[in-house]
């Protein structure tokens, strides 16, 4: 092998305005409506990149949007839906005349593929592949054979190649003729197209043209395994401290990159998919959903936490008897769950950002346990004088003071517990506590909260 390039040159990526100048735009499309919409969408066509245009369509009514849509010109619409959520992609799509889609089609690459498919009907997809070339299915194929969670399935495949037997004249030339986002290395594979190593940029421009490149190869050069998750990647390129590392298959070659750009995108929307799916909704969801597919969407998640709020009702009706002759009972009984929430809140969430950044295991886990409970107790014992005090002065109940003291020490201890314990037993049956920590915590601190309150309460009482 020569000199490769896997792709050609690319075209600049687009970036998105800054966020407070989106926002003024959007607020300057969306306050305007008809013919007056229209001339204002055309005028911001003629100044933003397409990323922007993508937020704008997005913060439009769907009606609305499919208007707009008409007005982007046919070269630029490729990069715009790239650039959208899925959910509002395939609502375009759907609304789009056959001919125009399979026209669309035709102008997308494998990597736009790959991108869309993991949202894409399957008819859709084949009717894209249809529009492809031969080679441009085999592309596919090979990015494809890695799942939406690989690192494979997104690797970035425009990236400077050479043989091994190149010199470093050579490899200045390439690094003068082509500029790539953070390219700041040079693969080097074999006659079998196998990765052997990189050189940085920094070193062959600092050696003589006629000496052998592979003089120069980084003998600690890291790489990626294609089948490594999409976290672990991004992981391990910030801690090589590179700009880009390469991407091999099980057998050794070199099928891609993993660039700075891509690990940050690829953390923000991990943490941006949590986020969403802990309301149990997705990082695709559309701002302008239609009403039945929203609704149907959030209501699986609300009957899951109306099957909890049953559960803390059960146990509160428990306790009817007492509560029908203490009424303070029931205007403290937030205030128990609320404090053993937040408590058990802040320990989840330690726990969360520990096991995602690899901190966490079984020999440091019952450390940690104890460090938590200390917390809690401290707190627990603090915020119960106080919440004790002001509850005995409040209703003129010592009584009262004392349930509600010891309520709190008790949940929050429990709170700080589980928020330690749930997040791992989570894991061990493969599930992402980022999902579902937050509700199980939540039914454990009010269901422990209520109990322990009425429970004490009931036996000072009656």
């Amino acid at each position: 092998m020569d000199t490769a390039l896997t792709e050609n040159i690319p075209e600049q990526e687009p970036n998105l305005a800054p966020q407070n100048e989106v926002g003024q735009v959007v607020q300057q499309l969306t306050g305007a409506f008809g013919e007056a919409q229209a001339e204002v969408f055309s005028e911001i066509l003629e100044e933003v990149e397409p990323g922007t245009v993508a937020v704008l369509l997005e913060a439009l009514p769907l009606d609305e949007r499919y208007e707009r849509w008409q007005q982007v010109e046919f070269g630029d619409r490729v990069e715009v839906l790239s650039l959208m959520r899925a959910d509002p992609r395939m609502g375009i799509l759907k609304r789009m005349p056959d001919e125009e889609v399979d026209m669309l089609f035709a102008q997308l690459s494998p990597e736009d593929l790959i991108e869309w498919s993991d949202y894409l009907p399957e008819s859709f997809t084949d009717r894209a592949l249809a529009q492809m070339g031969e080679r441009q299915r085999q592309h596919f194929e090979l990015y494809n054979q890695y799942s939406e969670n690989e690192i494979g399935r997104y690797a970035d495949h425009q990236m400077l190649v050479l043989s091994t037997k190149a010199t470093v004249g050579q490899a200045q030339r390439f690094f003068r003729r082509i500029e790539l986002d953070c390219n700041d290395s040079l693969f080097l594979v074999d006659e079998q197209e196998h990765y052997r190593g990189a050189v940085s940029r920094y070193e062959v421009f600092r050696s003589s043209p006629d000496a052998p490149l592979l003089s120069l190869m980084d003998e600690d050069s890291r790489a990626i395994s294609a089948d490594a998750s999409l976290m672990d990647a991004a992981e391990l390129l910030e801690h090589s401290r590179e700009v880009e590392l390469p991407v091999v298959d099980e057998e050794g070659g070199l099928i891609g990159r993993v660039t700075l750009r891509q690990a940050t995108e690829l953390v923000r929307e991990h943490y941006e998919s949590q986020l969403m799916a802990s309301a149990g909704m997705g990082e695709t969801d559309d701002l302008f959903a239609p009403i039945v597919t929203g609704a149907r969407r959030r209501a699986v998640w609300l009957g899951i936490n109306l099957l909890t709020a049953f559960l803390a009702s059960a146990t509160i009706g428990l306790f009817e008897n007492v509560l029908s002759q203490v009424v303070a009972l029931a205007v403290l009984m937030p205030i128990v769950a609320s404090m053993g929430g937040i408590a058990g809140s802040q320990s989840l969430t330690l726990m969360i950002r520990g096991m995602a950044m690899g901190q966490i295991s079984a020999g440091n886990l019952w450390s940690l346990m104890k460090n938590e409970l200390g917390i809690g107790a401290l707190n627990g014992v603090l915020w119960a004088i106080v919440i004790g005090l002001v509850s005995a002065w409040w209703f003129n109940d010592q009584i009262i003071g004392i349930a509600i003291g010891c309520a709190i020490l008790v949940n929050m201890l429990v709170a700080a517990g589980a928020g330690v314990i749930i997040p791992m037993i989570l894991q061990k049956m493969e599930q992402d506590p980022a999902l579902s920590g937050s509700v199980i915590l939540t039914t454990v601190t009010d269901v422990v909260g209520f109990f322990s309150f009425l429970g004490l309460a009931s036996i000072l009482f009656l």
